[in-house]
């Protein structure tokens, strides 16, 4: 009997193991690469481990002022970015799942309805949008026009109307308002949702090239995928230091999931169960 427990999980394990090195691969090559010579790189026939490991390419990006700016401003970027989010989406989430206003099913479906309109349908009317108001070269065009998201409103609205009606009863019974039992009540209970949202909003800002391309050339205000993409360009030959300057940006993103898996695991739960 306990051979046949042991059995499956073995080989549930081998393939956790197998699919986890998978999944670990394309990271692991590109940090190794890091410590290869810019002709090592792309040779063939192909080596994951480099002749000599050299330091270098890590060493020099890492001096590299503009390499600083970027990680800073895109950093710096991304915390407001998903900070407005969590603070826009959750605020119209509690509106359409605990108020009544007039015209707010079709309000509701309006705003539903953006969810299936491709980023890059509305990408030129949105470049002429910002151009007019004068936001281009600043942090305003980078962050405001996609602070509000369908999708993360519907994520969230779909927790809260999770959430026991008798609790806000309770709160309003007390005297409190709105905006109290928002920012007492909800808030709080949210934390498993925001980090999902928030992460998601932050993963989607870092990763963005397309949009600062399109709306920033001050260098001051270089993104860091716009710093990378250079060496696609300007510094094709400087593969090494494209891998280093690779592994260095995923490493913020990767120290954030390792302080919140718990509570992104509980996210995923919570989403799981709406």
């Amino acid at each position: 009997m306990k051979t046949q427990n042991t059995i499956p999980k073995i080989v549930l394990t081998a393939i956790a193991i197998f699919v986890t090195i998978l999944a670990l691969f394309p990271l692991l090559w590109v940090i190794i690469a890091g410590f290869k010579e810019k002709t090592e790189v792309l040779a063939t026939p192909f080596r994951f481990f480099p002749e000599q490991w050299r330091v270098t390419n890590y060493t020099d990006i890492l001096s590299d002022a503009v390499f600083q700016q970027a990680m800073l401003i895109t950093f710096g970027g991304a915390i407001v970015f998903a900070a407005l989010t969590l603070l826009v989406n959750a605020s119209a989430a509690y509106a359409f799942a605990r108020l009544e206003f007039r015209f707010k099913g079709a309000i509701w479906l309006y705003v539903i309805m953006t969810m299936f309109i491709p980023g890059m349908a509305i990408l030129l009317t949105s470049f002429i949008v910002v151009t007019k108001m004068g936001m281009l070269d600043t942090m305003g065009v980078l962050i405001l026009p996609g602070i509000a998201s369908a999708g993360h409103m519907f994520f969230m609205r779909q927790f809260y109307l999770n959430i026991p009606q008798s609790l806000e009863e309770a709160a309003l019974i007390d005297g409190a308002g709105r905006i109290k039992i928002f920012t007492g009540i909800f808030i709080p209970m949210s934390f498993p949702v925001f980090v999902i949202v928030g992460i998601g909003a932050y993963l989607g800002y870092w990763n963005s090239f397309v949009w600062p391309t399109m709306t920033v050339t001050n260098i001051d205000l270089v993104q860091i995928m716009q710093y990378l993409y250079t060496f696609r360009s300007e510094r094709s030959s400087e593969m090494g230091m494209l891998m280093a300057g690779s592994a260095l940006s995923a490493l913020p993103t990767i120290i954030l999931f390792l302080i919140f898996q718990k509570y992104i695991i509980s996210g995923i739960k919570i989403s799981g169960l709406k």
